[in-house]
């Protein structure tokens, strides 16, 4: 098991994921777990702390799959906004779990559901406005 990077989710963010996570654990057991784990060890900051790089809901994020070196900008988004042919991709996808509370430069390496390891790298963040 890698060592995971730190992370920091805003207060409304871990609660709603909280919430999100525990609603869907029945239809993704996998992806949920993680999710669930990630918002424990994260640092919880006031929703009035915004740090510029910090992946947050709504962030459009480009990071790097570090093993096929593919560049994707995508925005993290609740499940009901997902689109992934418009690059909105779920909080509930392995990718999106994995990219929230990371900051630009940091990488995380994880499993997906099918045992496969991948390992992501955030270059550049942009807010929600």
């Amino acid at each position: 098991q890698p060592a995971l990077p730190p992370i920091s989710l805003r207060t409304c963010d871990a609660n709603r994921l909280r919430n999100i996570a525990e609603a869907a654990s029945d239809k993704y057991p996998q992806t949920t777990d993680f999710l669930a784990r990630e918002i424990d060890r994260a640092e919880i900051l006031p929703d009035t702390r915004l740090l510029p790089d910090l992946v947050i809901m709504d962030s459009e994020v480009t990071f790097r799959d570090d093993i096929s070196t593919q560049e994707r900008t995508v925005k993290l988004v609740y499940p009901e906004a997902a689109d992934v042919d418009a690059g909105k991709i779920s909080i509930l996808t392995p990718i999106g779990a994995a990219l929230i509370g990371l900051s630009a430069g940091q990488t995380i390496e994880f499993q997906t559901p099918g045992g496969r390891w991948r390992s992501l790298t955030v270059l550049k963040v942009h807010q929600p406005r």
